[in-house]
Parts: structure tokens; C-alpha cells; sequence
């Protein structure tokens, strides 16, 4: 997807510690139109399966997953890391691991919201260890719902998330997969280009 590509180039900051910042455009101030892309991507690529739920997790998930809904026509069902008080009743819940943040949290779906007959669409916008979307899938496979997928915006391909999710057998397509990047330099080189 070369406008991804571009744009990571563009407006991605390569930090140490293999983190890459794109909050200019993705998980803190949101291009839109370039979501609009991604979406009309996703459901390109997932056209062959029935889904009818997303399932992300907060925060940067949301905006990504709520544009790709509008092109399958479907709910986003969030996974929130707090369980609040308009929570009412049994929820679901399992622990995650943030790379970014170096914490350990859990993460709770009502269960109003996803069980049996489910067929679920994960979407997210990044993929590094792996640790948010085995979180999610653990969630999709205690409800009964049934994983169809996982949409992720950015790979990081150098780190071991990307293969052990395929490993398990689970259908993943990453519009980006970052072969390398050099903090020196900026620069950012991709698998799938």
C-alpha cells in the first residue's frame, strides 16, 4: 500500500529502542482520509469472509477499526483496559503486555458484546510482539465467537509478533511490514513494498 509507505517515511520518527512514532498521522492526531484508504484496503482483503464484528482494543485501534466498519458494514466492539463503572454485568477479560509502554494490564469486553455466532474481524494499528492481538484472540476464543482475522496497519516483521501469529494458524494481513529501521537515519525500509 504505497500511500503508506510514503506517508510513514514521510511523518514516521524512528526512536531507540525500535520504536516507531507515527502520531502524526495514525494513534494521536488521525488522518482520516488516509484511514479511508486503509479501510477500503482491509475490506479488499477480507471480502471473502463473513464478518460481522470488529474487535480492537483502546485507544489507537478505534479510529482505524470504526473507518474499516463503515466498508464492512458492521459494529467495532473495543476491548477497554479499565473496567469502569457503565460496565455492567460479566465481562471477559485476560491480561496483555504493551511494548510500547513496558506494562502489563488487563483487558475487558462485556459479554453483551461478543459470543457465539460471532465471526470477528480483528483490527489494530500496530503488531510487534504479538502480546495485544493474543490478548484479543483469547477474548474471541473465551466468548465462542470465532476469529476470521486480524487487519494490523503496521508490522514490525524484525520483531517475533508477526510469525508466531501465523504459526498459530491465524489469517494476518499487515498493510506495512517494517523490515528495518535505522534511528540514525530516519530511514524506514519495508518487506511488502
Amino acid at each position: 500500500m504505497q500511500i503508506l509507505f510514503d506517508r510513514i517515511r514521510k511523518d514516521g520518527i524512528v526512536k531507540s529502542g525500535n520504536v516507531l512514532k507515527v502520531d502524526r498521522f495514525l494513534n494521536h492526531q488521525m488522518d482520516i482520509e488516509l484511514f479511508r484508504e486503509i479501510g477500503k484496503e482491509f475490506k479488499r482483503r477480507f471480502s471473502d469472509v463473513e464478518i460481522n464484528k470488529i474487535l480492537t482494543i483502546e485507544a489507537s485501534g478505534i479510529g482505524i477499526a470504526c473507518v474499516t466498519a463503515e466498508f464492512f458494514h458492521v459494529p467495532v466492539v473495543f476491548a477497554k483496559k479499565t473496567k469502569t463503572k457503565n460496565i455492567a454485568g460479566e465481562v471477559y477479560t485476560t491480561k496483555v503486555e504493551s511494548f510500547t509502554h513496558g506494562t502489563v494490564y488487563d483487558i475487558i469486553v462485556s459479554k453483551e458484546f461478543l459470543g457465539k455466532g460471532d465471526k470477528v474481524l480483528v483490527i489494530d494499528d500496530f503488531l510487534a510482539n504479538g502480546k495485544a492481538l493474543d490478548g484479543l484472540t483469547t477474548l474471541i476464543r473465551d466468548s465462542g465467537a470465532e476469529l476470521v482475522g486480524a487487519g494490523i496497519v503496521i508490522e514490525k516483521g524484525f520483531q517475533e509478533g508477526g510469525r508466531r501469529i501465523r504459526e498459530k494458524g491465524i489469517r494476518l494481513e499487515s498493510l506495512a511490514i517494517v523490515d528495518s529501521m535505522d534511528e540514525k537515519t530516519g530511514e524506514i525500509t519495508f518487506k511488502n513494498e
